[in-house]
C-alpha cells in the first residue's frame, strides 16, 4: 500500500517565492545571475519559480543531508560573513515557519 507524500506547505512555497522575488531585485551574486538568465529567456514568473525551487533544494540539502552551502566557485570572493548571514536568516525563516522535513519533501518529488 503506497501512501501519499505531502506536497509541502503552501506557506513554505510562498516563503521561497518571496525570497526568490527579493533575490531577483538584487544587484549581484550567482543566484541573481541564475534569476536574470531565466528572466531574460522566459520571463519573471518562470524565474521566480525556478529560483524558489533552487533555494528549496539548497536548503533541503543543508537540513536533511547536512551539506554545507557551496556556491559555485567563481563566486567565492563574496565575503564569508555575508554568506553565512544569509544562511542564518534562511534557517531562522524555516524555524519561524515551523517547517519539518515533511514540509520540505515536496522538493524531492
Amino acid at each position: 500500500m503506497s501512501h501519499h507524500i505531502p506536497k509541502g506547505s503552501s506557506r513554505l512555497k510562498i516563503a521561497f517565492r518571496n525570497t526568490a522575488n527579493a533575490i531577483g531585485n538584487l544587484k549581484e551574486g550567482w543566484l541573481v545571475d541564475f534569476f536574470k538568465r531565466i528572466n531574460y529567456k522566459k520571463g519573471r514568473a518562470t524565474a521566480v519559480t525556478a529560483l524558489a525551487r533552487k533555494l528549496a533544494v539548497i536548503i533541503w540539502n543543508m537540513l536533511v543531508k547536512g551539506q554545507n552551502y557551496n556556491p559555485p566557485t567563481q563566486y567565492l570572493f563574496l565575503d564569508e560573513k555575508r554568506k553565512m548571514g544569509m544562511v542564518k536568516r534562511i534557517q531562522k525563516q524555516i524555524t519561524k515557519f515551523g517547517l519539518t522535513n515533511e514540509d520540505l519533501s515536496f522538493i524531492t518529488n
